[in-house]
Parts: structure tokens; sequence; C-alpha cells
């Protein structure tokens, strides 16, 4: 009774929170905003605006491929409502474009995120396209973004943290998908988000560059989903120095007991950087890891603070 009180005093004080906030632009299916959809609003954004711009986004269901330029910066859309604001669209790696040529994974994107300092509240971002390979909800590719309170919806690559100089942070987020549903090359920190594994596969594919010293940190994240038993790994190595850390998660049956994978190279084992620290649940495995992963001490951990993993950015203080 507890757990399910603390909740709803999250969901109201979210709302508070929303409604204190006046939005420049409101966008509203129905025609009773500015906008009757969100890309008229992202157009709306001055250019290199330094304050922030809020849009507000009504309860709806907006199909749009969406694209917020590099020259919109310190953009903040707010939904309405968590599950009933949905920014959605269809696109996947083997669709033709105008031409005939496949659109490739970097082209299915449903939302393009290129602008700095870009957060997100109380928004559903979907790619609708079903189980048809790669197939992108969010293509983040701008520097500071936060998203807070947020559903990622997809299959394989749902959300593309891209970018090797990128810091991203996700906060009580609801992520899920099958084959490599979080991967790039972007820093991104997760803290208490929901990773929701469907049929099989990998949670993550970092491509983490040589020369950045973290990728991706789940932080009290929790792993949940309907896949198998021992049908899923913690992360495999899309780039050779893929580095990803899994602190104080709750890990459920449906991880293998090794937890990594190589990615079919043996030489991936020397460069790339897996690590876990108190990991519980049935899937947590300190023992049976992968020889070539680490079970942080208390020292390593010690390092994984905010401030160091992005390099002085504080984006609760956003």
């Amino acid at each position: 009774m507890k757990t399910i009180a603390l909740f709803f005093l999250m969901v109201i004080a979210l709302k508070a929170h929303a409604a204190e906030i006046k939005p420049d632009f409101i966008v509203a299916a129905d025609g009773s905003g500015n906008f009757k959809t969100v890309q008229e609003a992202i157009h709306a954004v001055p250019d290199f605006r330094n304050k922030t711009t809020v849009i507000f986004i009504k309860k709806g269901t907006y199909k749009e491929k969406l694209i917020l330029a590099a020259s919109k910066k310190n953009v903040k859309l707010i939904g309405e409502s968590l599950n009933e604001t949905i920014l959605t669209y269809d696109d996947y790696a083997q669709k033709k474009n105008t031409f005939g040529e496949e659109k490739g994974t970097s082209g299915s994107s449903s939302f393009y995120i290129y602008g700095e300092s870009f957060s997100a509240e109380n928004i559903t971002f979907e790619n609708s396209s079903g189980p048809v390979g790669q197939a992108v909800a969010v293509w983040a590719g701008g520097d500071k973004s936060v998203f807070t309170n947020c559903r990622l919806l997809g299959f394989q690559d749902t959300l593309y943290t891209y970018g090797g100089n990128n810091r991203q942070y996700y906060k009580n987020c609801y992520i899920e998908g099958t084959v490599d549903f979080i991967f790039g090359a972007a820093t991104a920190w997760f803290e208490n988000c929901t990773l929701y594994c469907k049929k099989a596969g990998y949670i993550t594919a970092a491509s983490t560059t040589d020369t950045t010293k973290f990728g991706y940190v789940f932080n009290k994240c929790t792993v949940k989903g309907d896949a198998q038993v021992n049908s899923f790994y913690l992360g495999r190595p899309w780039r050779p120095y893929a580095k990803v850390a899994y602190l104080n998660c709750t890990l459920p049956d449906l991880i293998r007991p090794e937890g990594w994978n190589n990615w079919g190279k043996t030489s991936n084992e020397q460069t790339a950087y897996y690590a876990e620290y108190k990991s519980v649940g049935k899937g947590a495995n300190p023992n049976g890891r992968a020889k070539w992963s680490h079970q942080l001490t208390d020292i390593e951990y010690s390092v994984y603070i905010l401030e160091n993993v992005f390099r002085g950015w504080l984006p609760e203080g956003k």
C-alpha cells in the first residue's frame, strides 16, 4: 500500500510541477492551442535562443516524423499526460525512401534531436512499426539532453544515443525493446529507470569511443520483461571500447548468467569495459559473469557520480 501511495504522490507532484511552468507554445490536435502539430511549434522556436522555450503538448497521438534542428537550443517539451501524449512514427531500416533506397537505421527514427540542452517530461516517444528490424524511436544527438518521466517504445534499436561527446540524462523513464534497444556512443546516465525486455536480445549496444571515460551508467534501475529465462544479455559492444555499468540494479532471471556478449569477437574482451555493482534479483550472478567483465569494488564504484560522469555538468540543476 505504501508503494501505491508513493506512486500517486509522485504523479500528483509531476502534474503540479508541469502546471507551474508557463508554456511559450501550446500544441493541441483539436486546434485549441497555438499549433496543431509538434513540428510547427518546434519551427516557431527562435534559432539559438539562450532562454528555455517551453512547449506544452496536450493529450493526443501525434503521428509526425520530428526534427529538432541544432539551431533550436534550450527547448523543453512537456506532455499533458505520460500515457496519452504520444509522439509516434512508423519508419524502419528496410523501408524505402522516395528513391527506392532503404532508409537505414539512422533514417528510421521517429524523432531527431540535434539541439543542445533539450529536455522532455511526461511524454511517450514511439516507433510503431513493430518487430521489423531496426526502428528507432528517438535519435538523441544533442549535448545535455534530459528526459524525465518519459516512455520510449519500440523493438530493435529503440533509443539511439548518438555522438561521442554528448551527455544525456534519463530519470524515471520506461524504455522497452528487443535487440540492442539502447545503443550508441554518447555518455548516458539512467536513473531509476525501468528497462523492459521483449522477446530476446541485448539491452545495450554501446559504441563508446576509446577517448571517452564513461559510456552508459544505469543507477538503481529495474529490468523487467516478458522475455523468457536466460534470453537477454546486459549488453554487447557495437564498437570495441564500449563501456557500460549497472549500479545497484534489480535484474530478473531473463538475464543470462554470463551477462555480457563479445559480439563474436574475442578481441572486444580486451577493450570493452562492462561492470556491475551490487546487482540484486534472480538475474544477479556476480560469480558467474563473463570473466572479462568487472564486479566493482567500493573504491571503483565511488567514481560513478554525476559530476564525474558528465564532466562537470549537473542535469538536476537544469
